[in-house]
């Protein structure tokens, strides 16, 4: 990945793509997750603490192959026994689906081991399932490995497995390094079991790009891209309209309800939620937002808001976390929030910051308006009572309270409370400096104007 994040760790619509073989493994109900880790140890493992803590992380200190990652992780849990299924790291797409598929050939075959395949157009670089004359498995050949014939072949290994647990560390016993890349490969069991007459199966998958994994950042976009399509496609057909699927990204930790509204270049990420009839988009993104019912949030960027019912929001708004908006409040266009709860109806119709306030129902901010809530050392809040009126171009300087049905006229500075009913005014008195244009301006257009306007002859320069 030429990343200072290891592989298994890069991120994927939600999760990375370790987490979602994780969610994999905890759809089909395993006892026990066992967790090889390698490269980056270190990273993966506070990964694991967090994400996973009742997964066993195991360190492989030298890769010497799956076999032998295979083997170490037996060894981490000797008592185990009946059915092991193996994982690889960096394949996310894999649905639990398939691997049910997979643990149901197993068992209906008695198989002593079993190998998710697909059919691909173009194998290359991929491990090739070799069948007998009566089109039984008979092993599994790594690319470096093949000769001409087993190159030609189209059904590969996804590295995706279920073996009978004393069977595979039997045969793991009896690996060798012996092949191209001097490794231990965890393919070679097959072809041992096979030897010693137990049954060996193949289930192929229904779709086969669930089985690709990735090696550099061109491969991770291509999977990025079919989970974006598969989980688009998903949300459409549960009733989600999604006006241009090609460039909307949902994570698959989002959620939406049926007759939501997604338009063209939106991102709904993290633990977004989108409520029945709300309208996203276009260009916008929701991250761990929530969006109730019949909601517009339009050209936005929201972090941990909860927009209320029929509340609008945009275009050009910035919502930030602690961003509380009520039933059909309003942020109109150019308006920063954080911290800030608006209540009922409540208005921020232009060009204001509004942080660490509490807005009552009905009240209306007019544009220009700033919540001054840092003094440099801490942060204070403002509350703006119910029906209040805070006119254009206005400074409330925090800590400070605007009462009920009170009015703030235009261009005040505020410092002070303004009680219920009351009319808050800082302005100083206009002074109009007589001919200070002609004098001060000489020759200049406004000069021109001004002595047009007054039908006097304009001073030359």
């Amino acid at each position: 990945m030429k990343s200072a994040t290891p592989k298994v760790l890069q991120p994927l619509l939600g999760r990375t793509l370790l987490g979602h073989v994780l969610s994999v493994a905890s759809a089909i109900h395993t006892d026990r997750t066992v967790v090889v880790v390698g490269h980056k140890a270190d990273q993966v493992g506070a990964f694991l603490a967090e994400a996973a803590p009742d997964a066993t992380p195991v360190l492989q200190a030298e890769q010497n192959g799956t076999g032998h990652a295979v083997r170490i992780a037996l060894d981490a849990v000797p008592e185990l026994t009946g059915t092991v299924v193996v994982l690889s790291g960096d394949v996310p797409l894999l649905r639990p689906e398939t691997v049910e598929a997979l643990l149901s050939t197993h068992e209906r075959a008695g198989a002593a081991a079993t190998v998710l395949g697909a059919e691909v157009t173009d194998p290359t670089g991929l491990g090739r399932l070799v069948r007998d004359a009566g089109g039984n498995l008979e092993r599994i050949v790594e690319q470096k490995d093949a000769n001409a014939e087993q190159l030609a072949l189209r059904e590969i290994n996804s590295g995706i497995y279920a073996f009978d647990a004393v069977l595979l560390r039997e045969a793991l016993g009896k690996l060798s390094t012996d092949n191209a890349q001097g490794e231990e490969y965890l393919t070679d069991v097959f072809s041992i079991l096979a030897g010693l007459g137990h049954p060996v199966a193949v289930e192929i998958a229904e779709f086969a790009y669930e089985t690709l994994g990735c090696n550099d950042r061109a491969e991770l976009s291509r999977l990025r891209v079919l989970m974006r399509d598969r989980v688009n496609q998903a949300w459409m057909r549960s009733g989600v309209l999604l006006l241009d699927p090609a460039t909307t990204w949902i994570d698959v930790t989002a959620t939406l309800s049926p007759d939501a509204v997604v338009d063209q270049n939106s991102q709904i990420l993290g633990t977004s939620s989108v409520a029945t009839g709300a309208v996203i988009g276009p260009d916008t993104t929701l991250v761990d937002t929530v969006v109730s019912e019949g909601a517009t949030v339009l050209r936005t960027h929201s972090i941990g808001a909860e927009i209320g019912p029929s509340a609008t929001v945009g275009p050009f708004s910035y919502l930030r976390p602690g961003t509380k908006l009520a039933r059909k409040s309003k942020v109109g266009g150019f308006v920063e929030t954080k911290n800030a709860q608006l209540g009922e109806g409540a208005k921020v119709p232009h060009l204001s910051y509004v942080g660490d306030a509490t807005i009552g129902a009905s009240a209306n901010i007019g544009a220009g308006t700033i919540f001054a809530n840092y003094d440099g050392v801490k942060k204070s809040r403002t509350t703006v009572g119910e029906a209040a009126f805070v006119g254009s171009d206005t400074v409330l300087i925090a800590p400070v309270e605007i009462g009920p049905g009170a009015y703030v006229a235009a261009g005040s500075a505020i410092a002070k409370d303004v009680p219920a009913g009351d009319l808050g005014v800082t302005r100083a008195p206009q002074r109009n400096v007589e001919g200070w244009t002609q004098r001060r301006r000489p020759g200049t257009v406004s000069a021109k104007a001004a002595a047009e306007a007054s039908n006097i002859t304009p001073e030359q320069d």
